[in-house]
C-alpha cells in the first residue's frame, strides 16, 4: 500500500517561496508509468492540477502556474517537492501530492495525500 505524506509550512508570507514536500512509503519513484503530481484546491473552487514529475525527471505544469512552479524528486525517489514562488493570498489552498496510475486508454489518481492547508497572508 502506498502512502503519500504532504509536509511544509502551512503560512507563507507574500512574495516568499512556499515549498512543500511529499513522502512516498510503501514504494517509490520508481517507474515512468506513475507520475507524480501535485494537486490544490482554493477554498470554494475545483481541483487545480499543479504539475507532475517522473521517475526519469521529466515535469510538466500547469500553463498558469508553469512559471513559478518547479517540481523536483530527491536522490532516493522516496519524495518530491513542489516550489512555488512570489506567492500571491491567490495561491492560498488545500495541497495535495497524488500519484497518477498511467495505462493504455486513461489515467487515474490512485493514491492521495491527506493535503495541507497553505495560507498566503502578511
Amino acid at each position: 500500500q502506498v502512502q503519500l505524506q504532504e509536509s511544509g509550512p502551512g503560512l507563507v508570507k507574500p512574495s516568499q517561496t512556499l515549498s512543500l514536500t511529499c513522502s512516498v512509503s510503501g514504494g517509490s519513484i520508481t517507474a515512468d508509468s506513475y507520475w507524480w503530481t501535485w494537486i490544490r484546491q482554493p477554498p470554494e473552487k475545483v481541483l487545480e492540477w499543479v504539475g507532475y514529475i517522473t521517475y526519469s525527471g521529466s515535469t510538466l505544469y500547469n500553463p498558469s502556474l508553469k512559471s513559478r512552479a518547479s517540481i523536483s524528486g530527491d536522490t532516493s525517489k522516496t519524495q518530491f517537492t513542489l516550489q512555488l514562488t512570489s506567492v500571491t493570498p491567490e495561491d492560498t489552498a488545500v495541497y495535495y501530492c497524488a500519484r497518477n496510475k498511467r495505462r493504455e486508454g486513461g489515467y487515474e489518481y490512485d493514491y492521495w495525500g491527506q493535503g495541507i492547508q497553505v495560507t498566503v497572508s502578511s
